[in-house]
């Protein structure tokens, strides 16, 4: 067998770039959670290094918390726990994986009222209420999340913020029940204060989920991006089958051609009857 190539021979030490390598097979799942990564050996011949490059790399990997080593096991992809959303669903990222039984703490970065924007036409206000948070589960932050907001939720607070859900404090405080929105849905890559935020590299794929969301009478309460972090959180999506499209009417068997007959000449005869009836009134 001949051997891999390993990313860019930039002066990156061989341990970083078979590591760099591996990691990327892990969070592409091209090696799966619980999958058993090649043995030393396997990976010292697909790749032409030495065993302590591989040793090396494998021991980083493992420091990340992306690979198990266990004696007479070899090495495994661990298990990320990842955390499912579904896309569709107006409640947001806490409120669906608190659902689930996992508790998510949500810290406020950033509140305060922000000029015209693009925001501000989308909810047709002068000003709008702009909130950054970063939310997170187990001490692992998930997500960042910025949302704008009409002026006339302006006298929210941090506090009331602060490890809650957004839409169940807008609907407590004013009333305001969020019942749908459009939703998109792209990948892009991390920028500096992102990942900064993210825990993951510069450049590092997120998940970005972004949209309106609107009220019963259908008026705009939020404009909303959020960042997730691709290797912890999935987006489910539930697909339903398309209605039916009528086809060709089958054609007529031989006993239904019959009947439709008889039912044919049975209204004629009505119709004729009724027609004499009528002449007699006159």
């Amino acid at each position: 067998m001949s051997p891999a190539t390993l990313p860019g021979p930039d002066g990156t030490p061989l341990h970083r770039r078979l590591a760099s390598e591996l990691r990327a097979q892990i969070l592409g799942r091209a090696l799966a959670p619980g999958a058993q990564v090649p043995t030393e050996a396997e990976l010292q011949e697909r790749y032409g290094v030495s065993r302590s490059v591989v040793r090396q790399a494998l021991a980083a990997l493992e420091q990340e918390g992306l690979v198990e080593r266990r004696r007479g096991r070899g090495t495994t992809v661990r298990e990320r726990g990842e955390l499912h959303r579904l896309v569709q669903r107006v409640p947001g990222l806490s409120t669906q994986v608190e659902d689930g039984g996992v508790h998510v703490d949500t810290q406020v970065l950033e509140l305060g009222p922000e000029p015209a924007s693009e925001a501000t036409r989308a909810l047709g206000t002068d000003t709008v209420l702009r909130l950054r948070r970063l939310r997170g589960t187990g001490g692992e932050p998930l997500a960042v999340i910025e949302t704008w907001l009409p002026a006339d939720l302006a006298d929210l607070t941090a506090d009331e913020l602060t490890d809650t859900s957004l839409h169940a404090t807008i609907r407590h405080r004013f009333g305001t029940r969020i019942v749908a929105g459009q939703r998109q849905v792209r990948a892009v890559g991390a920028d500096t204060e992102t990942a900064e935020l993210l825990r993951v590299a510069v450049g590092a794929p997120v998940l970005l989920l972004e949209g309106t969301s609107t009220d019963g009478a259908g008026r705009p309460v939020e404009v909303f991006r959020t960042w997730h972090r691709a290797d912890r959180v999935v987006f489910d999506i539930a697909v339903l089958r398309e209605p039916d499209e009528p086809g060709p009417a089958a054609p007529p068997t031989p006993a239904g051609t019959a009947g439709l007959r008889a039912r044919l000449d049975a209204l004629g005869r009505e119709m004729l009857d009724l027609a004499r009836e009528l002449g007699d009134a006159d």
